[in-house]
Formats: C-alpha cells, structure tokens, sequence
C-alpha cells in the first residue's frame, strides 16, 4: 500500500500517515489542530513487512485501512499512555 508521511510543525517527533498525498480528508480535526501544518516527509510503499522507526507496520497499515490515517507519537508521549 502507498502512503505518504508527514510531521508536525508543533511537534517534529509525531508523525501522520495517509494513503493519499496532500488528502487530509479522513484524518481528524482534532489531530490536524495538535499537529499544526502538515510537512510532507516522504512517500513509501508499505508492505506488513516493512521496518519502520518507531511503529510496526502491521499496526500503520490498520490504521490507514480501518481510519484512513495512523499517528506516529514520540516515544515520551507513547509512554503516557
């Protein structure tokens, strides 16, 4: 599956997968707002096999078919949850 990544302006280390390129459409608001204007990073082709920083891939993937994007947090925050 295709998707492109972006960071946020707020926060660097907290990331936005989407399948389409500049289509924010099926992301929240709310996750739009806390992340501030998006900086595309790159584009990817993502397989359940890929290796990835910081997520797996199976769990980016579920979040891009079941909500139409995935947010990568940073470590720190990941912890307070």
């Amino acid at each position: 599956m295709h998707c492109s990544i972006y960071k946020g302006r707020r926060n660097e280390d907290t990331y936005l997968f989407i399948p389409c390129k500049d289509d924010f459409s099926s992301v929240p608001e709310a996750v739009l707002k806390a992340l501030g204007e998006p900086i595309h990073v790159m584009d990817l082709v993502l397989t359940p096999e890929r290796r990835l920083a910081r997520s797996e891939a199976k769990e980016v993937l579920s979040g891009l078919l079941h909500k139409g994007c995935y947010v990568q947090l940073p470590p720190r925050d990941e912890e307070l949850l």
